[in-house]
């Protein structure tokens, strides 16, 4: 099973370092891939403008058959536990790839969250495009962890 990280924006600033060592990190325990789209829309300012463009680049990059896994303030919130699960539960039974996408600075466009199988929530408040895949990134490891009994995750979910 193939784990993608499909991103709107490149990872900059101080997280950057942070994020790209949890993404190596994660390629330990999946066949792992971070995709990059470019954000914004080439000029346009407008919301609507941005996130259909965003949309359009972000629909193009997700494989026929790749379960898509929309990141969204009103998703469902998982425990690290839960998302282990998800992932263990889908490569044991060969239930194809994975694909989680996190949106731009205006979110995704329906269109990408209708295309996605399920919601996730980080958190109710809004995370910085950075922190959100930091974030993320080191949830995957995390569940790679848990699913191999590695002392990694320490909570008792």
């Amino acid at each position: 099973m193939k784990v993608t990280l499909l991103v709107v924006g490149r990872a900059r600033g101080d997280l950057q370092p942070a994020i790209a060592a949890y993404e190596e990190r994660v390629g330990h325990y999946w066949k792992f891939e971070v995709v990059e789209v470019d954000a914004g829309a080439g000029g346009r300012e407008d919301r609507e403008s941005v996130i259909a463009a965003e949309a359009e680049r972000i629909l193009a990059r997700i494989p026929e058959g790749t379960e898509v896994v929309a990141l969204t303030r009103d998703g469902s919130t998982w425990s690290s536990r839960r998302l282990s699960d998800y992932l263990g539960e889908r490569a044991l039974h060969g239930l194809g790839d994975v694909a989680f996408v996190i949106g731009g600075a205006w979110g995704l466009a329906p269109d990408v969250t209708r295309r996605a199988a399920r919601r996730l929530s980080l958190s109710g408040m809004t995370l910085p495009h950075e922190m959100a895949r930091l974030f993320l990134a080191e949830q995957l490891y995390r569940a790679g962890t848990i699913l191999r009994n590695e002392p990694y995750h320490k909570g008792r979910d």
